[in-house]
């Protein structure tokens, strides 16, 4: 059995069964691919997919536990290479981040650009997605990376570090009612206004619903999207009031008014998470350390290295985290 054969498998079950797509990745051809994937079949004497003519049409009940433990032989052996780079001080490589649209437009580039400064010789890779999306990027071994918020059930595998809290807010035209109201803003106002605002998750409830339902009231959530930029250009059209996180605000925006909506929905928590299992990358506790200044890379080795959860948990409560304001500005601790 050969480390190669293993990699063929496993490329393929990430890419759908397609043979082609799978040999495009490896940078091989695809009888190269299908000749290996007879080969470790014949080796095992097992059959790992099922096949329909020249296509793979389903993976077999002893394939997928093959590929499962192909996947963790294929990261361990990640590892191994990690080791021997931190060793020889070799700070060349590549480092994949799966991420939200309102991290990566409003908290992430200051410090992509000073981690970039730092290291030149590593080439960020970016994705964007949804919770879910972000999920399915991390057990198909797209990134090495999560920088999102919530989703504790969507991501079992990960070790999260919490990086700084935020707040949502709302979003207005300058001419709208809300902003002559002469006290906070209350659910019970929002409740009278369709509502501009994120996407749902699919998988797990959502805390926005859940802090109307606790007032008893149902909102009027005429538009969703991913996007706050997308989010706010509906709100400038009259389309409803908009409800976003507090750093996608832009202080220069004159058309549009920001709401103080704190305490009215939970305040969230960003975190960045990689599997538990993974050797970081010396430049990797360098960018976790740029992101988060209280996670420095001898504290976050204490924390990869604790015997417990909860005593990772007893560590990270020693720490005060900063809360993020408009346009991803870190706000002074008083202003809690």
């Amino acid at each position: 059995m050969k480390l190669q054969q293993l990699r063929y498998a496993l490329a393929v079950a990430e890419n759908g069964l397609n043979i082609t797509a799978a040999a495009e990745r490896l940078h091989t051809s695809q009888p190269a691919v299908s000749k290996q994937l007879r080969a470790l079949e014949d080796e095992l004497g097992l059959k790992l997919f099922i096949r329909r003519g020249k296509s793979l049409t389903e993976i077999t009940v002893e394939g997928r536990e093959v590929i499962e433990r192909a996947a963790v032989i294929m990261r361990e052996v990640e590892n191994i290479r990690r080791i021997a780079k931190n060793i020889q001080k070799d700070n060349r490589g590549v480092l994949s981040i799966g991420t939200t649209h309102t991290q990566a437009r409003y908290v992430l580039p200051p410090a992509i650009a000073k981690f970039r400064a730092d290291y030149p010789d590593v080439s960020l890779s970016m994705h964007q997605g949804t919770s879910e999306q972000l999920a399915d990027m991390v057990e198909a071994d797209r990134v090495e990376f999560v920088i999102a918020t919530g989703g504790e059930a969507l991501f079992p595998n990960l070790l999260r570090l919490p990086c700084y809290h935020w707040d949502r807010v709302i979003l207005v035209p300058a001419d709208h009612p809300l902003t002559q109201l002469d006290r906070p803003v209350t659910l019970h106002d929002l409740a009278r206004y369709p509502l501009v605002t994120y996407v749902f998750s699919e998988r797990g409830e959502s805390s926005f619903r859940r802090a109307f339902e606790r007032e008893g009231l149902e909102p009027d959530v005429a538009f969703t999207a991913r996007d706050a930029d997308v989010i706010k250009t509906y709100v400038r059209l009259g389309i409803g009031v908009g409800v976003v996180a507090a750093m996608a605000v832009d202080p220069e925006d004159t058309a549009l008014v920001a709401l103080d909506a704190a305490g009215l929905f939970p305040r969230v928590t960003t975190w960045i998470g990689f599997r538990r299992e993974t050797v970081l990358r010396d430049f990797m506790y360098d960018f976790i350390a740029v992101f988060a200044g209280h996670l420095d890379p001898w504290t976050v080795r204490r924390l990869v290295q604790a015997e417990s959860d909860e005593a990772r948990e007893e560590m990270l409560g020693e720490f005060l985290l900063p809360r993020r304001g408009a346009g991803g500005k870190e706000l002074p601790f008083n202003e809690f």
